[in-house]
């Protein structure tokens, strides 16, 4: 029975199923019904991995029955797949061709099944995002206020300031309710935010949004954030390195922690203030800070350690 690579590219109505190297395809329905289907003709083959994309959410419910019957699958991101689909010359996009590049990517990156986040966790990162929204709808709306003189415009604007205000006290009551209720992710809080620069909201972010943190080493995890540096160079031509990818919410909030922890936290502030000396851009620096925070992040709760027993140790390595 030869292995297979099994590329699904998720639709509203619909998932179209690609077989490697058998050259299989098929359609189910998105439902439980064809959900089960899926499984029940997947089950009794040799499937080296699945692959789902990314597709603003539709995809949960696929990849939770998958993972359930025990089945390997990953959620693959939408923008790796174009890239590997135009490097191959493919610039038609249909749904078949979607899931048979899917199938392609899986079998030449050969990606890491990780484990999926459970329910729990994944309401706590519905969570998490939501509160993000609502404090940027928070600070459009003081922009805007601070730019009318019209007292009609700011009765209005302090309305919808006092309903977002309120909202944004519940979502904190919500997510609060759920970290400290929960004693795995309690005790995980109660050591990130031992790090100076790290508060409850980015440490809330990294448990929602980076369940990963504390199993991988630190390639990988700065990898999994986007905070690894790729550089660009030909023959004598050296261009600037540059990050990117990953999860964009974690390296967000990461780069806030790392300003302040540039500020606050003896270690980094060092550390930040060689990068600057020795020539340095102040982003690059902060950069690099995000990266080393993340690093020590990952060590503590690697060790289950705070950060007055890791701080000799973090400080010594950088």
């Amino acid at each position: 029975m030869e292995t297979l690579y099994v590329g699904i590219d998720v639709s509203k109505r619909q998932l179209d199923v690609h077989l490697r190297p058998a050259a299989e395809v098929f359609a189910v329905s998105r439902d439980a019904a064809g959900i089960e289907a899926l499984i029940g003709r997947l089950a009794g083959l040799d499937v080296k991995i699945i692959g789902v994309e990314a597709t603003g959410g539709f995809e949960n419910v696929v990849v939770a029955g998958l993972a359930g019957a025990g089945l390997p699958v990953v959620v693959v991101n939408p923008a790796q797949v174009r890239d590997f689909a135009k490097a191959l010359g493919k610039r038609a996009k249909t749904d078949p061709i979607d899931a048979s590049v899917i199938a392609h990517f899986l079998e030449a990156t050969k990606p890491v099944i990780r484990p999926l986040p459970d329910e729990e966790t994944r309401l706590l990162s519905d969570l998490v995002a939501r509160r993000k929204q609502i404090v940027e709808m928070i600070g459009a709306e003081r922009q805007r206020e601070r730019r009318t003189s019209n007292l009609r415009l700011r009765k209005s604007i302090a309305r919808l300031l006092k309903a977002l205000d309120k909202e944004l006290a519940s979502l904190d009551q919500s997510i609060d309710d759920s970290v400290r209720g929960s004693p795995a992710w309690r005790d995980k809080e109660d050591l990130l935010v031992t790090v100076p620069g790290i508060g409850k909201t980015i440490a809330r972010t990294l448990i929602a949004d980076m369940p990963e943190l504390g199993s991988l080493d630190r390639r990988q995890i700065a990898a999994l954030a986007g905070l690894s540096p790729y550089t660009r160079q030909s023959g004598k031509w050296r261009g600037k390195s540059f990050i990117g990818g990953g999860r964009c919410n974690v390296r967000a909030a990461l780069f806030v922690g790392a300003l302040v922890a540039s500020k606050h936290n003896p270690a980094l502030r060092d550390f930040r203030d060689r990068l600057v000396a020795a020539g340095k851009p102040k982003i690059v620096a902060i950069v690099a800070v995000a990266r080393k925070l993340l690093t020590i992040l990952n060590a503590i709760l690697r060790n289950g350690q705070p950060w007055r027993q890791e701080q000799a140790h973090a400080a010594a390595s950088i």
